[in-house]
């Protein structure tokens, strides 16, 4: 591995994937903050890496909606200054992106070269961010991922699990579909991507935006499913679950009904991607419970 990888996005759960797997420095708030751009110099030279993966971004899609500013400044101007410490830096940069860069009408997976058409601040302000960190470092390394979920801290499965002990009826939205992605597989990606770097040097197809997302696809309401069920054989209680209609279901920002990513390019150039999401929920959902179990 390169000698010192820096990742931002403190106790998040791509950022707690990467620690789990790999030794890594970690930055977050307050010490690392987009919202102060003091702290992100400080944090950059305070480490000196030799690359930086950039797991922070304001993620509460709905939130952003009504905190425009504060979301342009996690998931655009903030990265841009990170970027621009790496090219001066002359070191790699990763930087995680979002399907929600999308509409969700297409019909069909999205490829990388496929024009982007956000439908709300969150995926707007992601959008935004990739362009200004190419602007920023052209040799930036964009990992556009999707419905990330893990042992560590909030997300639809924990969630889902966290309900299915509590109450005896769930309602799920069924007409959204897209690509469950465990963090532990993202992180296990980028290790991919940075130990490919490291062996072969670098070159220039590793630049701009990759795709990188749980193999398969499914709903919400299958992934809560296969959630419940496996939580299940663990056991925790077994709910009803309905299937709602986004309709059934408003929220302040549009959701994509349809994002779901092709991961041929990156495959193509680093020869990963994560594999079958499936699997991965039996596996988290174990961790989850384990954890759980022990208090």
């Amino acid at each position: 591995m390169l000698k010192s990888i820096l990742v931002t996005g403190g106790s998040g759960q791509l950022a707690s994937a990467l620690a789990a797997q790999g030794n890594v420095k970690r930055a977050g708030r307050p010490g690392f903050d987009f919202e102060r751009p003091d702290t992100i110099d400080a944090a950059f030279r305070a480490a000196a890496p030799s690359i930086v993966v950039n797991a922070a971004a304001w993620t509460a899609v709905d939130a952003a909606e009504t905190h425009e500013a504060e979301a342009e400044r996690a998931n655009n101007t903030g990265p841009a200054h990170l970027a621009a410490l790496c090219h001066e830096r002359g070191i790699p940069f990763i930087h995680i992106s979002t399907d929600y860069v999308f509409s969700g009408d297409k019909g069909s997976p999205y490829v990388e070269t496929d024009p982007v058409d956000p439908r709300s601040v969150y995926g707007r302000t992601k959008a935004e961010g990739e362009q200004a960190v190419l602007a920023a470092h052209p040799g930036s390394i964009i990992l556009r991922t999707a419905w990330v979920y893990s042992p560590y801290n909030r997300n639809f499965v924990r969630t889902m699990v966290n309900a299915a002990a509590q109450r005896p009826v769930l309602r799920v939205v069924s007409d959204q579909i897209g690509n469950p992605t465990s963090a532990d597989q993202l992180a296990d990606v980028i290790f991919r991507i940075i130990a490919r770097i490291e062996e072969n040097g670098w070159k220039d197809e590793y630049a701009g935006i990759f795709h990188a997302v749980g193999e398969g696809s499914t709903s919400w309401y299958e992934l809560a499913r296969a959630a419940i069920t496996a939580a299940a054989r663990h056991g925790n209680p077994l709910p009803e679950i309905e299937p709602i209609t986004t309709a059934d279901w408003p929220t302040p920002a549009r959701r994509p009904p349809d994002a779901r990513l092709d991961c041929t390019r990156i495959r193509q150039v680093f020869g990963c991607a994560p594999g079958p999401w499936a699997p991965e929920v039996d596996r988290v959902v174990g961790e989850i419970m384990k954890q759980e179990q022990q208090g």
